[in-house]
């Protein structure tokens, strides 16, 4: 009776419940697949790394998460159809729609990525900022098909969906007027090219100075010199002058010396002497304006000025060029045995007081 009771329930399992076996199959496929296709990726990898080329790494690192989407929602796919859902092979087709947008748009960002890091290294002049803007048109133009693709899968009618874009869009770009002016104020910016990713830019008109970090549709982030993130909507450098201190060719040096009174007439050897020394000087731009002459009467000194620049332009080498300027300055003062300036007072005292 026992051995007869088991039989039926076999029967039973095996004409009512032998879904729940081939579902259990299916994800376990699902999940050794997936398995393989992360250790095949890791042994390519250790192999692609050895090589130059930048696009079989973009490929690889691109494709990785994607591909185990793919395995996971066609597996599922499969075991809904088992279960009798309906939606299956729309649920499958959306699956591979967002998956290949997904490998696309990973693609597009590693293989930037690697393009920079290889011009870095092999010293190649690759603009950043185009290849920021190209990449971020590329990423949008993948994500909008990829809408477009996904909507037409899930059954929408694409022709209505773009009727009525081109009809509402008056709409929207007035109620976006600031979004818009902002996106078309950073196409401006890579035609233009008023600064690039990495310049010090600042703008007498308003307080902005920094490193240009990132030039996005909307915004572009500067950070400030005191290393706080700078966020201005890029609208705003279509309204106000723009300086980029990093495109300078030289840097000046504009400085006022006075010696006292009492050498007055080791002022001209000075000066002649100082300009000697800047015209000899490695550091001067001698193709450029130097000027070394006695300027005025100051209430206290006989004021010479020096006007020349230097041929480096990084601001801290600048700044050791000028202090070794001055440093010698003072060195030919000393030579001729006379004294800088300092602010003094002559008191006259009448007779008897």
């Amino acid at each position: 009776m026992e051995l007869e009771q088991i039989e039926k329930l076999l029967a039973d399992f095996t004409n009512g419940q032998l879904w729940i076996i081939y579902i259990f199959l299916i994800v376990f496929s699902a999940a050794i697949l997936d398995f393989f296709q992360k250790r095949l990726t890791k042994k390519l990898h250790k192999k692609f790394d050895k090589t130059n080329n930048v696009w079989d790494d973009a490929l690889l690192h691109a494709v990785r998460l994607p591909l185990s989407l793919v395995i996971w929602m066609v597996g599922l796919s499969f075991a809904m159809s088992i279960a009798g859902l309906g939606f299956a092979p729309t649920f499958r087709e959306a699956a591979v729609v967002i998956s290949i947008t997904w490998f696309t748009i990973r693609l597009i960002k590693f293989v930037e990525k690697n393009i920079l890091y290889q011009g870095k290294i092999k010293g190649a002049q690759i603009d950043r900022t185009t290849a920021d803007a190209v990449a971020q048109l590329l990423r949008l133009t993948t994500i909008i098909t990829g809408a477009l693709v996904l909507l037409q899968t899930l059954g929408f009618n694409i022709s209505a969906i773009l009727a009525f874009g081109g009809i509402g869009g008056i709409a929207v770009g007035f109620a976006a007027k600031d979004l818009l002016s902002n996106f078309f104020g950073g196409m401006m910016i890579y035609l233009d090219r008023p600064f690039a990713v990495g310049d010090w830019v600042r703008s007498p008109d308003r307080q902005v100075e920094g490193t240009v970090e990132k030039i996005g549709w909307r915004l572009t982030v500067i950070r400030t010199f005191d290393k706080r993130p700078l966020y201005v909507p890029n609208s705003i450098f279509a309204t106000i002058a723009v300086e980029n201190p990093s495109r300078m060719k030289n840097r000046r040096i504009y400085e006022t010396i006075g010696i006292r009174y009492d050498d007055a007439d080791k002022l001209p050897a000075i000066v002649a002497n100082v300009k000697e020394m800047l015209l000899e000087h490695d550091e001067i731009d001698t193709t450029q304006t130097l000027i070394v002459n006695f300027n005025s009467f100051a209430p206290s000194s006989l004021d010479f000025f020096i006007y020349t620049f230097t041929k480096t332009t990084d601001w801290i080498h600048f700044h050791e060029v000028k202090q070794d300027v001055l440093f010698k300055v003072n060195e030919i003062i000393s030579s001729h045995n006379a004294e800088m300036a300092f602010p003094t007072s002559t008191i006259h005292l009448q007779k008897g007081v």
